[in-house]
C-alpha cells in the first residue's frame, strides 16, 4: 500500500476567516505589551518614521492579531481592522494597498526590541507565580549551576505569499535561518539572532553565542554549533566538557553540555 505524502498542517489547513476573538486574551496582551511598545517610541522617531495610523502600535497589533487569530492574509487583515478593534488599537479604515507596503518596508528591528523589552517582565512574572516543582534531573543541574540553557537553530519555512508583492516568488523560497537561546528553567528566549541565508551553518552563531555565556552556565547543544577545526573556541571556555548521545531529531547527532565554572 503506498504512503501518503507528508504534509505540513500549517499549509494543508487553510483558515478562510479569523478565529474568534477572547477578551481575556486580548486583555492580557494589551497589558504586557503596550508598556513595551511606548518605551520604543523615541527609537521609532529617531528611525525618522512618522506617527501615522499604521504606526508601531498597529504594526505590533496586527502582525500579533495575524498570528494569534490565524487570520489568513493581509486582505482579511484589512477588512477585519475596517470592522472591529485589534487588540488595543481601534477599528479603522486603511488602504490595502498601504497595510501590504507596510508590511514590505517596516523594520523588524522594532519588533526585535518590542520583544526583548517584553523578556524581564515576563521573567518576573515567571518568578512570581506558583509553579510546578522542577525535575529531578534540572533540579541536581542547578545544585552547581546558576543557569541551564539550550541552543538551537532552524531554518524558517517557505514564505505564506499572502501579499500581492511576493506572488512572483517561487514555491519553496525560504526566509532564513534562526538561532534561540532557551533557559530550560522558565522555558524563555534568552537570545534570538536571524540569519538572512537558509543554508547558513550554526557555526555562523558559535560567536555570538561563545559572548553571551556566563559563568556557572550548563549549555546544552548539538555538534552542529562547533567548527570542529576551531572547537577549542568553545573547550576554552569550559573545564569539564560533558558529552551524551542524543537523538531527537532521529539523526542521533551528538549533544554537547558544555559546563562553565
Amino acid at each position: 500500500m503506498p504512503k501518503r505524502p507528508k504534509h505540513n498542517s500549517d499549509h494543508t489547513q487553510k483558515h478562510h476567516t479569523p478565529t474568534i476573538d477572547n477578551e481575556a486574551i486580548a486583555a492580557h496582551l494589551e497589558a504586557l505589551l503596550t508598556p513595551a511598545i511606548f518605551n520604543q517610541q523615541k527609537y521609532y522617531k529617531q528611525l525618522g518614521l512618522r506617527d501615522r495610523i499604521i504606526n508601531l502600535s498597529m504594526m505590533v497589533a496586527a502582525v500579533l492579531t495575524l498570528l494569534w487569530r490565524q487570520v489568513p492574509g493581509v486582505q482579511e487583515l484589512n477588512r477585519l481592522l475596517a470592522r472591529e478593534d485589534l487588540l488595543w488599537c481601534h477599528a479603522t479604515n486603511v488602504a490595502q494597498q498601504s497595510l501590504a507596503q507596510r508590511f514590505l518596508v517596516f523594520p523588524a528591528e522594532l519588533f526585535e526590541r518590542v520583544f526583548k523589552d517584553l523578556l524581564p517582565r515576563l521573567q518576573l512574572n515567571w518568578q512570581q507565580r506558583i509553579r510546578r516543582p522542577l525535575p529531578d534531573s534540572v533540579q541536581f543541574a542547578l545544585n552547581n549551576f546558576e543557569r541551564i540553557w539550550i541552543a538551537d537553530g532552524s531554518t524558517l519555512e517557505a514564505l505564506f505569499r499572502k501579499l500581492k508583492s511576493l506572488e512572483d516568488l517561487k514555491t519553496g523560497h525560504l526566509a532564513g535561518k534562526i538561532c534561540t537561546v532557551i533557559d530550560l528553567v522558565n522555558r524563555l528566549p534568552v537570545e534570538v539572532w536571524f540569519h538572512t541565508n537558509p543554508a547558513a551553518s550554526e557555526t555562523n552563531f558559535e560567536t555570538p553565542l561563545l559572548n553571551l555565556l556566563k559563568a556557572k552556565t550548563l549549555i546544552l547543544l548539538d555538534l552542529r554549533f562547533i567548527n570542529l577545526k576551531k572547537s577549542e573556541a568553545f573547550l576554552n571556555y569550559s573545564t569539564s566538557p560533558l558529552i551524551y548521545l542524543g537523538g531527537g531529531t532521529g539523526k542521533a547527532l551528538p549533544v554537547l553540555g558544555f559546563a562553565l565554572f
